[in-house]
């Protein structure tokens, strides 16, 4: 997993196409044929980009943020995708938009995705032209409806973080709060269980993200769902496989 915020993070100035192009393409390079799943930029909330001049809001973490932002300023997102698909032609890439609650916002982005693709086959730009593009499912409202979503992309990732934080309606970083928040709460898993569901009716796989894949006490429950991968940080990935191996799921 990509998580292309960073690249904006931190600079007074938005990245040039070619900057961002060099970047992936070193990415995908460097993983030698393995996947890479770049998300688009998750902008806003606890993550500021003052090249952005994004106003100040009340509530960021319901505002303009993620996929709402690219939306709203195409010229940005197009300069990004344009560097996404550039790079696809040097390994095996994947796409993936963020903060998605409803199919309008996946049509609006491939439409905008398409668009690009049509101005790189017109210039004779080489790009993977079977890159799978996927939708993170982090908002109840992204799980509730994923029977449709899934039938306008190639996979889900569900971003347990936020999908917690705005299920439980608990700003996950506050300590006031921590008696609170509880990512194990049937409510969170129901949708994480939903989701698989109607994924793997639809014929897409699904992956899971954030803390929630790499908590070890809730892998086996996960497993039996069907999740098909995990993504964590480097860290967790040995503890995480020995503790698959581990489990008979036969029993």
């Amino acid at each position: 997993l990509f998580r292309s915020e960073f690249i904006y993070m931190g600079r007074d100035t938005l990245p040039s196409e070619e900057e961002q192009f060099n970047i992936y393409k070193l990415a995908i390079e460097t993983m030698a044929g393995k996947r890479v799943i770049i998300r688009t930029l998750d902008i806003g909330a606890d993550k500021e980009a003052s090249a952005f001049h994004l106003p100040k809001e009340e509530n960021p973490a319901l505002g303009m943020r993620a996929i709402r932002i690219c939306l709203k300023r195409p010229e940005i997102f197009k300069t990004q995708l344009r560097a996404i698909l550039r790079a696809s032609a040097f390994g095996k890439a994947a796409i993936m938009f963020p903060l998605i609650t409803s199919v309008w916002e996946v049509w609006k982005a491939r439409e905008i995705l398409d668009e690009v693709r049509i101005e790189l086959d017109k210039k004779g730009i080489a790009y993977d032209h079977h890159m799978e593009v996927g939708i993170m499912v982090e908002t109840p409202a992204a799980a509730l409806i994923s029977d449709k979503l899934a039938k306008e992309v190639d996979f889900f990732s569900i971003g347990t973080n936020d999908l917690s934080q705005y299920t439980l309606v608990v700003d996950r970083t506050s300590r006031v709060l921590s008696d609170f928040f509880n990512p194990h709460h049937p409510a969170v898993l129901k949708l994480i269980q939903m989701t698989v569901e109607n994924a793997h009716k639809a014929g897409i796989w699904v992956g899971m993200c954030g803390e929630l894949g790499s908590d070890l006490s809730i892998t086996e429950t996960f497993l039996r769902m069907g999740v098909d991968e995990f993504s964590v940080a480097p860290y967790s990935v040995l503890p995480l496989r020995k503790q698959i191996r581990s489990i008979d799921l036969s029993k």
